[in-house]
């Protein structure tokens, strides 16, 4: 199961870490795209946790490299660290003030959410029935995004807000995280018609092996990596193989005790996404995967799953980092 180490290889999604990259480095991720504060913090609360960031980073020896530019991933890959692409799953730290980005930019945060699963100030969520899309500030903080070069991610967005910023934007933008609806029909997951706009940026759609995506609605069928290999084949069919990338949407963490908040948060608090899948399957960190991963250090499981399914070497490369890499040189 052992990865090729000379293969640079970039999540755009891990949602929790705890601060070790242990379990992403046993499984060969070069760099993630790391949710550093908790979706629901807001200025306060977020600003601290940036500050235990840093901490970590600064120690001696630290494990860590703190992504900046692209280059730095490759810093990373060639130098056998960590990249920790800071990103957030909201903007609730900005608040109604875009000019927030640049000092935020300043203290290496690289993506941005526009919403989580419900309205904010900037757009509507994923969750929200009425479906509205970006807000006049929305469109502010669009700009502001570009113009500093932090990468704004829509996977949780509405239709609407996704389709609306991908248009507005002048650099490319993200889904960090998300399937297609044309195959599993799940609240999380995107039509075709946000996915184009995406891709029409020079964005890349980050397919999750997630359950919560990665799911046809059936109790007796649980997530494989068969069924994430569909995503993956359906959006490299529909806007070609260089908008494709993976976004596992793992937490790296030691003890599942540090994330049960997060468990019991999205099961309840989203039971319109997440209620029927964990009435199938359990609440269990590891359900929330396929069973031949259940972790970051499964990871090299995945590379296998797009090989068998049919992806030349070469595609292979750029889906598991190749496409993510040219994006973020475009947009830092």
């Amino acid at each position: 199961m052992a990865q090729d180490r000379g293969r640079l290889v970039i999540d755009a999604l891990v949602y929790f870490c705890d601060g070790d990259p242990a379990p992403l480095r046993a499984g060969g991720v070069t760099a993630a795209n790391v949710t550093v504060t908790d979706m629901r913090h807001g200025l306060e609360a977020t600003f601290d946790g940036l500050a235990d960031w840093l901490d970590r980073l600064a120690q001696p020896q630290s494990p860590w490299l703190l992504v900046r530019t692209a280059d730095d991933i490759v810093r990373a890959h060639d130098g056998g660290r960590t990249g920790l692409i800071m990103g957030w799953q909201n903007t609730l730290p900005l608040g109604a003030n875009p000019r927030r980005v640049r000092a935020f930019h300043a203290l290496g945060m690289r993506v941005m959410q526009l919403t989580y699963n419900e309205a904010n100030a900037i757009g509507d969520g994923c969750s929200e029935p009425r479906g509205g899309g970006l807000s006049l500030l929305g469109r502010d903080l669009v700009a502001e995004l570009n113009r500093v070069g932090v990468a704004i991610d829509l996977s949780h967005c509405s239709e609407a807000t996704a389709t609306e910023a991908a248009r507005v934007s002048t650099r490319p933008v993200l889904l960090t995280h998300a399937n297609a609806k044309a195959v599993d029909m799940r609240p999380r997951n995107k039509t075709d018609e946000t996915i184009r706009a995406v891709a029409a940026t020079g964005g890349v759609v980050g397919a999750s092996i997630h359950g919560l995506m990665n799911w046809d609605n059936d109790p007796r069928h649980p997530p494989t990596l068969g069924n994430f290999v569909r995503h993956v084949r359906h959006v490299a069919d529909l806007v070609g193989v260089e908008h494709v990338g993976v976004g596992t949407d793992f937490a790296a963490a030691g003890d599942e005790a540090s994330v049960r908040g997060i468990l019991e948060m999205t099961a309840h608090r989203y039971a319109s996404a997440a209620g029927s899948y964990v009435a199938a399957f359990g609440n269990t960190l590891a359900a929330r995967y396929p069973a031949e991963t259940p972790g970051p250090r499964h990871w090299p499981r995945i590379v296998e799953a797009l090989e068998q399914g049919g992806f030349r070497a070469s595609e292979v490369d750029r889906i598991v980092g190749g496409n993510l890499l040219r994006a973020f040189r475009e947009i830092w």
